[in-house]
């Protein structure tokens, strides 16, 4: 091991140097993938006239999909080798890229949009893990979150730029399935020519995994998102199918919770929630979401109904998004190792930013603006994010032990992942509508697009409320939540023993 960084499971004609470069570029493939793309969401309405909701459930099924599988990974890493997890993950999600493609079904798209979901993170996982010596030789996770991050919001808002400019060429919301199979498939030959199966220490049994809690889990999370995804469609409670999903979600969340206080490896032990700091944690996630709802409803409302842009001219945003998230991504990684600042007052600055942008745009909505004036409050809201996810999770593996780390990933998913913000944007989209119509009945002498303009801008100084309390909360709060320095993060041999010890007992 002498020398540059090297991955055992390559083989030894591909140059040190090189290797975790490949692995980089395996992450940002399996980022990049998903099953239907948000970007081609209009042409997929389209083709098969679906309702807008109809898409983002199926958007949302691969967002649940990412959250998943965070309690197997490690058990899975100790059991198959590196060449295999790499192969199946690949194989699988281009299978789901290119299935998508020939079916009009919904719950089938919805399945196979979980399915490339679960199977893009155990990928990126997997290619992040084998390099993380590379990118810290002493696990300093504050080196290590905010370079991961840089990847994982990055391709977020890259995704959706790339898909419409491709959707643009090539006039087919297929391509970018086309394209992503195609890719997918280049990881996995790449893997099989270039890699050998390789163990770093004896397998693990693959034993203790609650296949039904992760699927108990799911179906809470899914069903907590069809109640605010289809509210304004099925008219919340007055329909039927909304009082169903209610009683579907407390029965589902009944079974979960007796099912992990009464099995001996549960999905995500009871043990895992009783972290006294983790509840502020999840609150600020859920602050992180609210704003950051604010664009889908808000902004497309003002800038397709009173500025009349076109997506693949509001598609600049996404493109000023990820310079911007990963911006605070390093910024993060500036304040930390250069300044060594309080915690407290890094997020103290993503607050202060992300509360700059509802305050921008209450004083910028106009009929007659250019696109060029929205570019600074969205980097700002975008810069803001970067920092939120970076700190909050060296937060949370300073809060909670190895044995409940990835448990607690995905419980700050059922916040972060989907849930959340799909909750912001229906009640965003039930506000909006109330606006209106409170402004119509007021007889205000105005025309439509001159009321959705004055009911816009009502709902983002409501935010701006919101938004400057809490940077007042964060001001007038310094404590540091966080020591300077973090704990010591295990080698791979103490987790493979504590793994072998948790499958014996």
């Amino acid at each position: 091991m002498q020398g540059p960084f090297r991955v055992p499971s390559f083989n030894s004609y591909v140059p040190r140097r090189l290797q975790p470069w490949i692995y980089i570029c395996f992450a940002f493939i399996f980022l990049m993938s998903g099953g239907v793309y948000g970007g081609a969401m209009s042409q997929v309405m389209g083709e098969y006239s679906l309702m807008r909701e109809d898409v983002l459930m199926i958007i949302m099924f691969n967002v649940v999909g990412v959250a998943m599988p965070f309690p197997f990974l490690f058990k899975m890493k100790f059991y198959f080798t590196n060449r295999q997890l790499l192969l199946n993950a690949a194989l699988v999600v281009a299978v789901c890229n290119f299935l998508i493609m020939f079916t009009d079904s919904v719950p089938v798209m919805c399945v196979l949009g979980y399915l490339a979901g679960f199977f893009k993170l155990c990928g990126c996982f997997e290619c992040m893990s084998t390099i993380q010596l590379w990118m810290t030789p002493k696990r300093d996770f504050t080196i290590f979150f905010p370079l991961l991050y840089c990847l994982v919001l990055g391709n977020m808002f890259l995704s959706p730029w790339l898909t419409e400019h491709l959707i643009y060429v090539y006039q087919d919301w297929r391509i970018i399935n086309w394209a992503m199979t195609g890719a997918l498939l280049l990881v996995a030959l790449t893997v099989y020519v270039t890699t050998h199966d390789f163990h770093f220490m004896k397998p693990l049994p693959f034993v203790s995994v609650d296949y039904l809690g992760c699927l108990l889990w799911s179906a809470v999370m899914l069903e907590f998102i069809f109640f605010f995804n289809y509210g304004e469609y099925y008219n919340w409670l007055d329909s039927y199918v909304m009082r169903m999903d209610v009683l579907m979600f407390v029965v589902t969340l009944y079974f979960c919770i007796q099912r992990s206080r009464y099995i001996r490896h549960p999905y995500i032990a009871p043990d895992a929630w009783k972290y006294p700091r983790l509840v502020p944690l999840l609150i600020l996630f859920v602050f992180v979401e609210f704003m950051g709802s604010t664009p889908k409803v808000l902004q497309t409302a003002f800038t397709g109904g009173v500025l009349h842009f076109g997506t693949f001219t509001t598609n600049v945003f996404n493109f000023i998004e990820w310079v911007a998230s990963v911006a605070g991504c390093l910024f993060c990684l500036f304040w930390i190792k250069a300044l060594r600042q309080k915690y407290t007052r890094l997020l103290t600055v993503g607050v202060a930013a992300m509360a700059a942008y509802p305050v921008m745009m209450f004083f910028l909505i106009d009929p007659g603006l250019p696109i060029e004036a929205l570019y600074v409050p969205i980097a700002l809201r975008s810069f803001g994010n970067g920092i939120f996810f970076v700190t909050l999770t060296i937060y949370l593996e300073e809060l909670m032990p190895f044995e409940h780390f990835f448990m607690g990933f995905t419980i700050v998913g059922m916040v972060r992942n989907g849930p959340i913000s799909a909750m912001c944007s229906g009640l965003y989209g039930y506000a909006l509508r109330w606006q209106m119509a409170d402004n119509m009945a007021r007889g205000l002498p105005y025309d439509s697009t001159n009321l959705l303009m004055i009911s816009i801008r009502q709902l983002y100084g409501a935010t701006c409320l919101i938004g400057i309390a809490v940077l007042l909360a964060f001001l007038v709060w310094d404590i540091q939540p966080v020591r300077s320095t973090l704990k010591k993060i295990p080698a791979w041999n103490f987790v493979g023993r504590m793994i072998r010890k948790e499958a014996k007992a």
